[in-house]
Protein backbone atom coordinates (compact mmCIF):
# COMPACT_ATOMS: atom_id res chain seq x y z
CA UNK A 1 0.00 0.00 0.00
CA UNK A 2 1.36 3.40 -1.02
CA UNK A 3 1.72 6.09 1.64
CA UNK A 4 0.61 9.66 0.84
CA UNK A 5 1.65 12.85 2.61
CA UNK A 6 -0.75 15.76 2.16
CA UNK A 7 0.80 19.23 2.46
CA UNK A 8 -1.75 21.95 3.26
CA UNK A 9 -1.80 25.46 4.73
CA UNK A 10 -5.50 26.13 5.19
CA UNK A 11 -8.92 24.77 6.07
CA UNK A 12 -8.27 21.45 4.36
CA UNK A 13 -11.41 20.81 2.30
CA UNK A 14 -9.42 19.07 -0.45
CA UNK A 15 -7.44 17.13 2.16
CA UNK A 16 -10.72 15.99 3.72
CA UNK A 17 -12.02 14.68 0.37
CA UNK A 18 -8.73 12.87 -0.32
CA UNK A 19 -8.70 11.31 3.17
CA UNK A 20 -12.33 10.20 2.78
CA UNK A 21 -11.62 8.74 -0.65
CA UNK A 22 -8.68 6.65 0.47
CA UNK A 23 -10.19 5.75 3.83
CA UNK A 24 -13.67 4.78 2.65
CA UNK A 25 -13.81 4.13 -1.08
CA UNK A 26 -10.44 2.94 -2.30
CA UNK A 27 -9.38 -0.58 -3.04
CA UNK A 28 -6.33 -0.58 -0.77
CA UNK A 29 -4.01 1.20 -3.20
CA UNK A 30 -2.98 3.90 -0.75
CA UNK A 31 -3.49 5.60 2.57
CA UNK A 32 -2.98 9.14 3.79
CA UNK A 33 -0.15 8.48 6.24
CA UNK A 34 0.85 12.06 7.11
CA UNK A 35 -0.53 15.60 7.01
CA UNK A 36 2.10 18.34 6.80
CA UNK A 37 1.41 22.02 7.47
CA UNK A 38 3.35 25.24 7.84
CA UNK A 39 0.60 26.88 9.95
CA UNK A 40 -0.13 25.77 13.52
CA UNK A 41 -3.71 27.08 13.23
CA UNK A 42 -4.53 25.39 9.89
CA UNK A 43 -7.88 23.61 9.87
CA UNK A 44 -6.27 20.67 8.09
CA UNK A 45 -4.48 19.76 11.34
CA UNK A 46 -7.83 19.40 13.09
CA UNK A 47 -9.06 17.17 10.24
CA UNK A 48 -5.96 14.98 10.57
CA UNK A 49 -6.44 14.68 14.33
CA UNK A 50 -10.10 13.73 13.87
CA UNK A 51 -9.08 11.07 11.31
CA UNK A 52 -6.17 9.78 13.48
CA UNK A 53 -3.56 10.72 10.89
CA UNK A 54 -0.11 11.79 12.14
CA UNK A 55 0.83 15.44 11.52
CA UNK A 56 4.06 17.33 10.98
CA UNK A 57 4.31 21.08 11.59
CA UNK A 58 7.22 22.37 9.54
CA UNK A 59 9.65 25.20 10.17
CA UNK A 60 10.52 27.62 7.34
CA UNK A 61 14.27 27.63 8.05
CA UNK A 62 14.64 23.85 7.95
CA UNK A 63 12.24 23.48 5.01
CA UNK A 64 14.07 25.92 2.74
CA UNK A 65 17.66 26.07 3.97
CA UNK A 66 18.29 22.61 5.35
CA UNK A 67 16.99 19.15 4.40
CA UNK A 68 13.40 20.05 3.37
CA UNK A 69 12.23 17.38 5.87
CA UNK A 70 13.23 14.68 3.36
CA UNK A 71 14.68 12.40 6.11
CA UNK A 72 11.40 12.58 8.05
CA UNK A 73 9.35 11.70 4.95
CA UNK A 74 11.67 8.82 4.06
CA UNK A 75 11.58 7.54 7.64
CA UNK A 76 7.78 7.50 7.45
CA UNK A 77 8.06 5.66 4.10
CA UNK A 78 6.11 8.33 2.21
CA UNK A 79 5.78 7.36 -1.46
CA UNK A 80 3.85 10.33 -2.83
CA UNK A 81 3.24 13.98 -1.89
CA UNK A 82 -0.02 15.78 -2.60
CA UNK A 83 -0.20 19.56 -2.27
CA UNK A 84 -3.70 20.68 -1.27
CA UNK A 85 -3.64 24.42 -0.71
CA UNK A 86 -0.01 24.47 0.44
CA UNK A 87 1.29 28.01 -0.04
CA UNK A 88 5.07 27.59 0.20
CA UNK A 89 7.20 26.83 -2.82
CA UNK A 90 8.67 23.32 -2.67
CA UNK A 91 12.44 23.36 -2.05
CA UNK A 92 14.94 21.68 -4.35
CA UNK A 93 15.84 18.98 -1.78
CA UNK A 94 12.25 17.77 -1.73
CA UNK A 95 11.83 17.97 -5.51
CA UNK A 96 15.02 15.93 -6.01
CA UNK A 97 13.95 13.26 -3.51
CA UNK A 98 10.40 12.99 -4.89
CA UNK A 99 10.76 13.90 -8.57
CA UNK A 100 7.51 13.12 -10.43
CA UNK A 101 5.97 12.08 -7.11
CA UNK A 102 4.74 15.52 -5.98
CA UNK A 103 1.53 16.90 -7.45
CA UNK A 104 -0.46 20.09 -6.97
CA UNK A 105 -3.94 21.29 -7.82
CA UNK A 106 -4.35 24.82 -9.18
CA UNK A 107 -7.74 26.62 -9.33
CA UNK A 108 -7.42 27.74 -12.97
CA UNK A 109 -6.60 26.37 -16.40
CA UNK A 110 -2.82 26.62 -16.50
CA UNK A 111 -0.78 28.12 -18.03
CA UNK A 112 -3.26 30.99 -17.52
CA UNK A 113 -3.48 32.55 -14.04
CA UNK A 114 -0.53 30.73 -12.54
CA UNK A 115 2.72 31.79 -10.91
CA UNK A 116 3.78 33.50 -7.72
CA UNK A 117 0.92 35.12 -5.83
CA UNK A 118 -1.76 33.37 -7.89
CA UNK A 119 -3.66 31.22 -5.43
CA UNK A 120 -7.16 30.98 -4.01
CA UNK A 121 -9.32 34.08 -4.32
CA UNK A 122 -6.58 35.99 -6.19
CA UNK A 123 -6.98 33.55 -9.08
CA UNK A 124 -10.78 33.78 -9.14
CA UNK A 125 -10.69 37.61 -8.98
CA UNK A 126 -8.25 37.71 -11.93
CA UNK A 127 -10.39 35.32 -13.99
CA UNK A 128 -13.63 37.25 -13.31
CA UNK A 129 -11.97 40.64 -13.92
CA UNK A 130 -10.58 39.41 -17.25
CA UNK A 131 -14.12 38.40 -18.27
CA UNK A 132 -13.03 34.88 -19.17
CA UNK A 133 -15.79 32.57 -20.41
CA UNK A 134 -14.34 29.51 -18.67
CA UNK A 135 -12.08 28.50 -15.85
CA UNK A 136 -11.36 25.21 -14.14
CA UNK A 137 -8.72 23.17 -12.37
CA UNK A 138 -5.29 21.90 -13.30
CA UNK A 139 -3.58 18.98 -11.60
CA UNK A 140 0.12 19.01 -12.37
CA UNK A 141 3.49 17.70 -11.29
CA UNK A 142 5.53 20.05 -9.13
CA UNK A 143 8.92 21.24 -10.32
CA UNK A 144 11.28 24.08 -9.41
CA UNK A 145 8.88 26.84 -10.57
CA UNK A 146 5.40 27.87 -9.42
CA UNK A 147 2.60 26.17 -11.40
CA UNK A 148 5.00 24.98 -14.07
CA UNK A 149 5.25 21.17 -13.98
CA UNK A 150 3.73 18.88 -16.59
CA UNK A 151 -0.06 18.94 -16.65
CA UNK A 152 -1.72 15.67 -15.64
CA UNK A 153 -5.41 16.62 -15.80
CA UNK A 154 -7.69 19.59 -16.42
CA UNK A 155 -11.44 20.09 -16.00
CA UNK A 156 -13.40 23.16 -17.09
CA UNK A 157 -16.41 25.06 -15.84
CA UNK A 158 -18.16 28.13 -17.23
CA UNK A 159 -17.62 31.66 -15.95
CA UNK A 160 -20.90 33.55 -16.18
CA UNK A 161 -21.05 37.32 -16.84
CA UNK A 162 -22.71 37.89 -13.44
CA UNK A 163 -20.22 35.76 -11.48
CA UNK A 164 -18.42 37.06 -8.43
CA UNK A 165 -15.08 35.48 -7.47
CA UNK A 166 -16.93 33.69 -4.64
CA UNK A 167 -19.49 32.17 -7.02
CA UNK A 168 -16.73 30.95 -9.31
CA UNK A 169 -14.80 29.57 -6.32
CA UNK A 170 -17.78 27.35 -5.43
CA UNK A 171 -17.78 25.74 -8.88
CA UNK A 172 -13.99 25.34 -8.78
CA UNK A 173 -14.14 23.67 -5.34
CA UNK A 174 -16.74 21.23 -6.66
CA UNK A 175 -14.39 20.27 -9.51
CA UNK A 176 -11.44 19.91 -7.11
CA UNK A 177 -13.37 17.67 -4.73
CA UNK A 178 -14.72 15.52 -7.56
CA UNK A 179 -11.49 14.99 -9.50
CA UNK A 180 -8.43 15.31 -7.24
CA UNK A 181 -8.87 12.06 -5.22
CA UNK A 182 -9.60 10.06 -8.39
CA UNK A 183 -6.58 11.41 -10.27
CA UNK A 184 -4.35 10.71 -7.25
CA UNK A 185 -5.59 7.11 -7.14
CA UNK A 186 -4.94 6.66 -10.88
CA UNK A 187 -1.39 8.01 -10.53
CA UNK A 188 -0.67 5.76 -7.55
CA UNK A 189 -1.98 2.71 -9.41
CA UNK A 190 0.61 3.40 -12.12
CA UNK A 191 3.44 4.24 -9.69
CA UNK A 192 6.12 1.58 -9.67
Amino acid sequence: MKKIAIFASGAGSNAQKIIEHFHHTNNGTAEVALVVSNKPTAGVLWIAEKENIPTLLIDKERFFKEDGYVPVLLEKKIDFIVLAGFLWKIPQALIDAYRNRIINIHPALLPKYGGKGMYGSFVHEAVVNAKESESGITIHYVDEHYDNGDIIFQAQCPVHPFDTPEMLAERIHALEHKHYPVVIEELLTNLS
